[in-house]
């Protein structure tokens, strides 16, 4: 068995761990109830809200491509953005959809350090959008929890806001590292990423717009898992979710399980337990969520069986030609 098989195959048995250990621990009965009972209303209108995320998600790309002067035509955004997200959600492979879109925007037109700065940025903004959101609603949200939990969440998002910026400012510079070393392809890399960088975030005319979207998106999706909780009657609001939501999201990205499964349903039956939401709903929630965004994806494989170009090139030799390009730039 190689490394990618054996990789594979342990994250599998997180996934898989994780959730025979939820499902070993909840009331099922209630559980099943719970979903039986699911309002179809509220599950049309998340249904509805997580198609138009995939949209905001298009837009909030290409405002990083804008800003970094790396643009694809929309049309063609969006195909690779849905191919992206299917190979994200639907197969357990050692390629990302990250990995996909940078190669499909370098096959599409663009330079090679465009297409995967562009993907990175957009990553990054989006965490960045996720902590304005949390960091401004978290106030609001502590009289929902106890004295206990209230003494260290605010201090914690305080924490993670001021971790973001100081990481952010650190990336912004990483070209004024030593000149001893710049010719090192690793740091000539990150010196044209941190250039990327302060064009996306030090020029207000992009930078309101990738935070305008990232934070549209991450409010979205939120409201998403608002409508599946209201449709299993769960005693939440939208608030809750907006500061419970986006950690179980940031958590799930971790590249340590099958496209987040069981990860995710373990963060979010913890996150909701501090609001006093049962461990079975909270879990059939994150199911639910789960199984919305696999559905969510599918047009993504759609796009890609019907495209003339069905080859996805492997990230060994993605990060080959990155390493080559770069070195020929440093030339």
């Amino acid at each position: 068995m190689n490394k990618k098989h054996l990789l594979l195959a342990l994250k599998f048995l997180i996934s898989a761990g994780l959730i025979w250990y939820l499902l070993g621990s909840i009331d099922m009965q209630a559980a099943w109830e719970k979903l039986r009972a699911a309002d179809p209303m509220y599950l049309v209108l998340a249904t509805l809200v997580m198609g138009a995320q995939a949209l905001i998600c298009v837009f909030r790309w290409r405002a990083v491509m804008v800003a970094i002067e790396a643009v694809l035509s929309f049309m063609k955004s969006t195909q690779i953005y849905f191919i992206g997200a299917f190979f994200n959600q639907a197969l357990p492979s050692s390629v990302g959809g990250d990995a996909v879109r940078m190669y499909k925007a370098y096959k599409s037109g663009l330079t090679l350090v465009g297409a995967i700065n562009g993907v990175m940025l957009e990553r990054l903004v989006t965490v960045v959008g996720l902590i304005i959101l949390v960091v401004c609603a978290t106030p609001f949200f502590i009289e929902r929890v106890g004295a206990a939990d209230a003494a260290w969440i605010a201090p914690a998002v305080t924490t993670i806001g001021l971790v973001g910026v100081a990481g952010l400012g650190v990336l912004m510079f990483l070209d004024r590292l030593p000149a001893r070393i710049s010719h090192w392809r690793i740091v000539h890399g990150l010196a044209l990423l941190a250039a990327d960088t302060r064009r996306v975030f030090l020029q207000p005319v992009h930078t309101i717009k990738v935070l305008f979207w990232a934070i549209v998106g991450n409010a979205n999706i939120t409201l998403a898992v608002y409508l599946m909780a209201l449709s299993l009657g769960l005693d939440v609001t939208w608030l809750d979710c907006l500061i419970l939501v986006p950690p179980v999201i940031l958590i799930t990205t971790l590249p340590i399980s099958i496209a987040g499964w069981g990860i995710r349903e373990g963060a979010m039956v913890t996150a909701f337990g501090l609001i006093g939401v049962p461990a079975e709903g909270a879990l059939v929630l994150s199911l639910m969520f789960g199984l919305w965004g696999l559905v969510m994806g599918l047009p993504g494989g759609v796009i890609w069986l019907l495209s003339s170009d069905r080859k996805i090139q492997t990230i060994e030799t993605t990060e080959a030609e990155a390493e080559a390009t770069l070195e020929a730039e440093a030339k």
